[in-house]
């Protein structure tokens, strides 16, 4: 009996050494809130990652709820709280909303549990302030944050903005402000009705930008509620070849296109509000007969049900960006 028990404590011992020796390393981080950017936040299995907004969280929307899980209540309103909920390697978005319109897009990577020499720190806790913040974040690096536009300042511009003073000077308005200004300025859209959706949308001028397209558009609120909506997309979906031999119905493949910049004057639309915006995106050089190209606009808690807008593949307008 004394030499199992001697033979176990030794078989313990070098297991407790080589966790030890193998801790998973942690990393908290302070960011600033920038609706271009996507943070990568990394996770591990067995480990929940907190996220603290600057003020109270109204929506989270999880890509992935069989891989991940999301968690927000009222009695932690600027909290959220995320982790993986399988052991394998996993990756899905999230998006949390704020009260005030703010957004952060985020995407979740789990290494998985095999992982265990992954030496990626996993990101234990982010916390997000506003650009007019003046705390400055530590040396801890944090989460990387993929820019998926250029570095421009978020602008909240109400498409019913304040006219200024008579002779008081503007600054040079971009080629993109300048697009924005002249949706903004349409005062009676065709709205097109979506059935099942609180919102109507209208999609205005089309033009290319040498290898870039712009499109402008605009979202109503034909309902009694406040709505949310999330930044836009645009997709290009065609038929799935199918073999001559198949009598299956034909499969849809869809692809999201990268985004270079884009405009919203607001997320949320109180009860016969408008919003408008612009997007400019990187249209590929050529596609094939049965793909479209489509504007993908989303209420934040329909976001697996978009409303699809057809575009034109060539824009009717080209001109060049100033």
């Amino acid at each position: 009996m004394r030499f199992y028990t001697l033979l176990s404590v030794a078989l313990f011992i070098p297991l407790r050494l080589f966790a030890a020796d193998h801790a998973v390393p942690a990393r908290v981080a302070t960011l600033t809130i920038d609706p271009r950017e996507v943070t990568i936040l990394n996770l591990r299995p067995e480990f929940e990652s907190s996220i603290r907004m600057p003020e109270d969280v109204t929506s989270v929307i999880l890509g992935s709820p069989g891989a991940f899980k999301a968690e927000h209540n009222e009695g932690e309103p600027q909290y959220v709280y995320v982790k993986p909920i399988t052991k394998e390697p996993a990756q899905s978005n999230l998006l949390i909303a704020t009260k005030s319109g703010q957004h952060v897009t985020i995407e979740l990577i789990s290494a998985g549990a095999s992982a265990a020499s992954d030496t990626t720190p996993v990101d234990f806790l982010i916390e997000y302030r506003t650009m007019r913040s003046f705390l400055v974040a530590g040396d801890t690096p944090g989460p990387m944050a993929q820019k998926t536009t250029d570095n421009i300042r978020e602008r909240k511009t109400s498409s019913r903005a304040a006219e200024r003073p008579s002779g008081a000077l503007d600054a040079p308005r971009s080629a993109l402000d300048e697009v924005f200004a002249q949706q903004a300025q349409i005062n009676a859209p065709a709205w097109t009705k979506w059935e099942g959706r609180q919102v109507e949308t209208s999609v205005g001028g089309v033009r290319q930008w040498k290898n870039e397209t712009v499109v402008a558009y605009s979202i109503f609120n034909n309902s009694d509620a406040a709505v949310e909506v999330v930044p836009p997309q645009i997709q290009i979906a065609g038929r799935k070849p199918q073999k001559k031999k198949s009598k299956k119905s034909k499969g849809i493949l869809s692809d999201q296109m990268e985004i270079r910049d884009y405009k919203l004057s607001t997320t949320r639309l109180e009860p016969g509000a408008r919003a408008d915006g612009v997007v400019v995106f990187d249209r590929p050089n050529f596609k094939q007969s049965t793909e479209q190209l489509f504007l993908q606009i989303a209420q934040a808690d329909q976001v697996d049900r978009p409303i699809l807008i057809r575009l034109p593949f060539t824009p009717p307008i080209s001109a060049d960006r100033q």
